[in-house]
């Protein structure tokens, strides 16, 4: 083949990670852009502690990255972001919704404003996504949506009815829009994680150990062990590569899972 004959290169794949600044959403972005493609990052907090992070994604994988900082509980805030992502960057081929939020409280006491806050973080911004980016994947009839659920949307615990019912119902909401894509080249998924090692879960088990007088390892042992038979935390490099097996033409078959990683939680 000549110079003149080289076929056209593919463009670069970009992938949308909700929650990407810190924890398993970042170990997320990081394990697309080891796999090639742009990253959006989104995240909330302290403005230069979000800059400094995007900075650093920046220089890791030698690449331009935006940042948004959406608030995901206001529809018109999702809306501009998912339009702006579409209108400016040219959409997304994979979108992987994993930003969370979590309040323990048991029902008669759980704050109605509280409620809202986690339906709408971990399930009605899920929606506003997926609504936002499947107009372009059917234009390109090419897509990955992959859910960030948990293994409460298997099965439930007490006092976390709020997140149970969001994790629930974003198992079902993967499944609606596998049924209404089943016909393209658009999959969605979702993957439902247990315990995992975060710098969130660290703090509870520093809190445990600190209210017990038991040592750190001890607390974390009997942490992960009341839910995973295997007696160990789920990596989020492990959910990670989930993900990356999930955008991949490998599972463009895969329509409609809920896949577990919890040390075998659900299993029982």
């Amino acid at each position: 083949m000549t110079a003149s004959q080289t076929a056209p290169t593919q463009p670069q794949r970009r992938a949308l990670v909700t929650g990407s600044t810190s924890g398993i959403g970042l170990a997320i972005a990081d394990a697309l852009a080891d796999n090639g493609y742009q990253l959006v990052l989104h995240g909330i907090g302290d403005e230069s502690q979000l800059e400094q992070t995007r900075s650093q994604f920046e220089n890791r994988h030698d690449c331009e990255t935006p940042l948004f900082t959406t608030d995901l509980t206001r529809v018109d805030e999702l809306d501009q972001m998912m339009h702006r992502i579409e209108s400016e960057l040219g959409g997304v081929d994979v979108l992987v919704n994993n930003a969370g939020i979590q309040h323990v409280s048991p029902i008669e006491d759980f704050a109605p404003e509280r409620w809202d806050s986690v339906i709408a973080v971990n399930l009605s911004a899920c929606f506003h996504t997926t609504r936002g980016v499947l107009p372009g994947m059917r234009q390109r009839n090419h897509g990955r949506i992959i859910n960030i659920a948990s293994a409460h949307g298997l099965v439930a615990s007490p006092e976390k009815a709020a997140y149970v019912a969001a994790k629930h119902g974003l198992v079902g909401l993967t499944k609606v829009t596998a049924l209404e894509t089943a016909r393209t080249g658009i999959t969605a998924n979702a993957i439902c994680p247990g315990w995992v090692e975060t710098p969130l879960v660290i703090k509870q088990i520093e809190a445990r150990a600190k209210a017990s007088g038991r040592s750190l390892e001890d607390e974390r042992h009997d942490l992960v062990a009341e839910k995973h038979p295997s007696a160990e935390f789920v990596s989020p490099e492990q959910l990670a590569a989930s993900v990356i097996w999930l955008a991949s033409d490998a599972a463009s078959e895969v329509r409609g899972i809920a896949l577990p990683i919890d040390g075998g939680w659900t299993a029982r």
